[in-house]
């Protein structure tokens, strides 16, 4: 088979979800097949459909997706200003320059299978976002925000009055979140788990703290990056075991 003929049969090809998926997860851990469903809902990618009803996806399609996800994560544009993107480059045009968006969030530091690792809780910001830059790096409306805080899932540093990496994080989560039907009074449950995750490793490290010297502090600091970690991912296997049950 010629080289030619090989790309035509690759743009030729057709996949469904599932092998969408498998193409963008090593790009976007954290994408889903719920995920693409509501981008698709949101009319900005439009597989064929067989007569069953099945989802078929071009090539084109999967590096539309990626151009989506690239601009959401990279750029934090809205999935509006992205469809203004697509809608001029479906048109031949070149899309229009992207403004850049500072301070960006960090990067956390994730394992090998995306989920945060030792290091992700050792890393400190100095990110300081306004109320304001908050509100547009994250795409939320205030009112957003307002329930999140009421809620005490996003709060400001104290004395300072400005907000730092992880409120942005909890900030866009929460609204991605809410694309599934997720209110803020929704999200109490998980900050419940979490206050009670926290106190558990904060009990077993105490006793390494204990000690004067900064060695033992930097034994307990170690250690709660390590259970923290841990827990984590076993909170998350938890979960995935309990959804394939379901």
């Amino acid at each position: 088979m010629s080289a030619s003929t090989s790309a035509g049969s690759s743009r030729g090809a057709r996949y469904n979800i599932g092998q969408v998926l498998d193409q963008l997860r090593a790009d976007f851990p954290g994408v889903t097949i719920p995920k693409i469903r509501f981008l698709e809902e949101q009319g900005l990618v439009k597989p064929e459909r067989t007569a069953a009803g099945y989802r078929k996806f071009s090539g084109d399609d999967v590096e539309r997706l990626r151009y989506i996800l690239l601009m959401q994560r990279d750029h934090y544009l809205p999935l509006k200003v992205i469809g203004d993107h697509l809608d001029a480059i479906d048109r031949g045009l070149e899309p229009p320059a992207i403004e850049s968006v500072v301070p960006t969030v960090p990067k956390v530091a994730l394992s090998s299978d995306g989920l945060p690792s030792p290091e992700s809780f050792r890393r400190s910001s100095d990110l300081r976002l306004s109320r304001r830059e908050l509100l547009k790096v994250a795409d939320i409306s205030e009112d957003l925000l307002v329930q999140l805080e009421q809620y005490g899932l996003v709060a400001a540093r104290t004395g300072t009055g400005h907000f730092d990496s992880d409120a942005l994080v909890v900030a866009q989560t929460a609204r991605e979140l809410a694309d599934f039907g997720f209110e803020p009074r929704h999200l109490r449950a998980f900050k419940t788990a979490a206050d009670r995750e926290v106190g558990l490793v904060q009990q077993v490290v105490a006793p390494l703290a204990r000690g004067r010297d900064a060695a033992a502090r930097g034994r307990a600091e170690d250690a709660t990056s390590e259970i923290a970690a841990l827990s984590v991912r076993l909170h998350a296997t938890l979960v995935k075991i309990g959804l394939d049950r379901g």
